[in-house]
């Protein structure tokens, strides 16, 4: 079959990205049984661990190390019934939300950047056919169910269900922490030529700061504030109610003060291990030691929350939701594997006009060099966790910085592809955009 006739059927392409992830989650099983090194992420045993505490009507924090919302543990509650399946009902879980995040993405390029079925395929199979997000759902990381939740988000606002997309902010919010900073971009896009009360050619300019604060203040901003802000306040006081000060220190404290240097890309990884044990003095006593890593959050926020909603909102959101969540991501002082799903379930919707694709050089070289930058760092972390070699320094910083400037890079094109997208009502004479 011809690969252009294989993406003129979805339900060929949906049934291949099944069929891909159960082959996985039957592999895991197998590997699982037979390897030393296990398929199935630790985070999934903290998981099934901390619904198991539920079935026995405790706390999931009685699990240590359980450091997310109740509700995912409950979501999982199957997996304490007996029997193997029931032990993957999770993973499963997982793969549906990757499958349901990539049908919500064929819809959102066919119904908002009009594409015809083959191209929208073609582009959503970068999620849906991607080895790297199946192999991390059939895992047992709950990334899947946060696509879900993200990709419906940016589907409810270009739809203009602003309640919808309340809820689904403040539920996405409550899950996972990070999106929130969707919240600056979503905002500054509802302007009223986005939610069609603009009347005139161009907005009138406001003669006071009370009438910019009127304009500001449209019915669809206001809309989503409340829903959002309810769902999520509701959630926390439900979860507070039932686990009092153990979820809000768990769930959200914690993400704070995290010194997690495992498997961590970041550049602040040597750091958070320096300072994951304490220094002693003398007969025992701990000298204070400034810890630049707590300072972390600064320029991530400021840059991902702030900066970039500023600059990009107003020409593509869905392309600065990508360059957001890629500097969040790239500036968080931990960083996983995981979490680059959290930016690559943007890519189907900027890659159609990027850089990256059009300049095949720029393109290949910007892939070549993400991978690399990860295998480089793998090496140093395999030596250091399996085989006991200090790797440390030089070595694994070395590779975090190189990651980490190669992902500055390719942040960098990705600003400035959005930055220089060229609207529909840009679409101009010369003379006039001058």
């Amino acid at each position: 079959m011809a690969l252009s006739s294989y993406f003129r059927s979805p339900p060929l392409v949906f049934s291949t990205s099944i069929i891909l992830r159960a082959i996985f989650l039957l592999y895991g099983l197998w590997q699982d049984a037979n390897s030393p090194m296990k398929y199935t992420d630790i985070d999934y045993y903290v998981f099934t661990d901390a619904a198991r505490y539920i079935s026995r009507g405790q706390s999931p924090f009685a699990r240590d190390t359980y450091r997310y919302t109740p509700l995912l543990a409950w979501l999982i509650y199957p997996t304490v019934w007996p029997g193997r399946f029931w032990f993957s009902f999770g993973k499963i879980l997982f793969a549906i939300g990757d499958v349901a995040a990539g049908w919500m993405m064929f819809r959102i390029l066919k119904e908002y950047r009009k594409m015809g079925d083959e191209r929208a395929l073609k582009f959503a199979s970068i999620w849906l056919l991607n080895p790297m997000v199946a192999t991390i759902s059939t895992r047992g990381s709950s990334e899947g169910l946060l696509g879900v939740f993200v990709t419906a988000l940016l589907w409810a606002v270009l739809a203009k269900r602003m309640p919808l997309a309340g809820f689904l902010l403040g539920f996405a919010v409550h899950f996972k922490i990070y999106p929130f900073i969707y919240a600056a971009s979503i905002i500054w896009w509802l302007d009223d030529t986005q939610t069609g009360s603009n009347t005139g050619s161009k907005p009138k300019r406001s003669k006071s700061l009370l009438d910019q604060a009127r304009t500001f203040l449209n019915p669809q901003r206001v809309s989503l504030a409340i829903y959002s802000l309810v769902t999520f306040v509701a959630l926390n006081l439900a979860m507070y109610a039932m686990y009092g000060w153990s979820f809000l220190e768990h769930s959200y404290f914690y993400h704070l003060i995290r010194i997690d240097h495992r498997h961590n890309f970041s550049p602040y990884n040597t750091l958070l291990y320096l300072n994951s044990s304490p220094k002693l003095t003398g007969l025992g006593s701990t000298t204070p030691s400034f810890e630049l890593e707590r300072l972390a959050f600064l320029p991530q926020l400021i840059l991902s929350a702030l900066f970039i909603p500023l600059a990009l909102a107003k020409k593509d959101l869905p392309n600065t939701m990508l360059a957001q969540t890629f500097a969040f991501v790239t500036f968080n002082k931990v960083c996983t594997s995981q979490y680059f799903l959290w930016y690559m379930m943007f890519l189907p919707y900027y890659l159609p006009d990027s850089t990256l694709l059009r300049s095949g050089p720029i393109g290949i070289a910007a892939l070549v060099f993400w991978i690399l930058g990860q295998v480089a760092w793998l090496q140093q972390g395999f030596q250091l966790e399996f085989n006991g070699h200090s790797t440390f320094v030089p070595g694994l910083w070395v590779a975090s910085i190189l990651f980490f400037l190669v992902n500055v890079g390719i942040l960098g094109v990705i600003i400035r592809d959005t930055k220089h997208k060229v609207l529909d009502d840009d679409v101009v004479p010369e003379k006039k955009r001058l």
